[in-house]
């Protein structure tokens, strides 16, 4: 079985800031760290190859160059390997032009490897929380999607079991390889790597394929391709509305009874 698990590099979202010039993030000087949502989605695909032998997990990752240290990242947790795109040409690209260049990675990989019996996503980025890269390279790749996902099981050699959460609970479903997951974090925190995991890592770099080896579409990648554009970034304004209430707790509670029967809250 082949899993291949998107990841991407993204600014820690304690120390980041806006450009109110540009309405970027400023990723200068702000230390960079895998997305969480996609540690979740390759400890899912390990838990998949720790149960399955002859398992490979490949990471792809798109970004600049120190983006290569998410994948090392990625094989020192006991992923088998990964590639880096990379390139200015795919520089501000928005989620449908990163959908359609990370596809084409995915396309690459598989002609040289054989087909991927599940690609898997965190369900977001902190960077974005758009949500909407997973879902579009499964639309590019022609894959069924499922988003949500907190576990899956294989069933037999064509089906997947998977559990995936909704507002209200949960839902099990079976779906058809090859087929796309977006998991969320109840799938479990990354593992700590081994040694072995960390001397593999150490030593290793990843192929980094630019337009040469992908042969885009230059009207579709990069901000060229980009058709959403950020128009304004801006803080919620602070209501400062509020009421303080006084008097013993038995007369806040009857005053506060009195306030949510005013707005027919009660």
């Amino acid at each position: 079985m082949k899993i291949v698990v998107c990841i991407k590099q993204v600014p820690d979202s304690d120390k980041v800031t806006i450009d109110r010039a540009t309405n970027r993030l400023n990723r200068a000087g702000v230390p960079a760290v895998v997305n969480p949502f996609d540690e979740n989605a390759l400890e899912l695909a390990l838990k998949l190859k720790d149960k399955n032998p002859g398992t490979t997990v490949t990471v792809v990752s798109m970004g600049p160059p120190p983006a290569a240290e998410v994948i090392k990242t990625a094989v020192a947790h006991g992923a088998d390997g990964g590639v880096l795109v990379c390139g200015r040409e795919f520089g501000g690209a928005d989620t449908w032009a990163t959908g359609y260049t990370i596809a084409l990675a995915i396309k690459k990989l598989q002609a040289e490897n054989g087909p991927a019996d599940l690609v898997l996503f965190g369900k977001q980025a902190t960077d974005g929380d758009t949500a909407q890269v997973g879902p579009g390279i499964a639309n590019n790749l022609g894959l069924p999607c499922l988003t949500y996902a907190k576990s899956c099981e294989v069933l037999d050699e064509k089906t997947f079991k998977v559990v995936r959460m909704t507002e209200d609970g949960y839902e099990e479903w079976e779906i058809q390889r090859p087929c796309a997951l977006t998991v969320v974090k109840e799938a479990g925190e990354l593992r700590i790597p081994n040694l072995r995991g960390k001397m593999k890592a150490k030593t290793y770099q990843p192929p980094v394929w630019g337009v040469e080896e992908l042969q885009p579409n230059p009207d579709f990648i990069g901000l060229k391709g980009s058709p959403t554009r950020v128009a304004k970034v801006f803080a919620p304004p602070v209501k400062t509305n509020r009421e303080i209430l006084s008097g013993t707790p038995a007369e806040q509670a009857a005053k506060l009874i009195e306030k949510l029967a005013e707005r027919h809250l009660v």
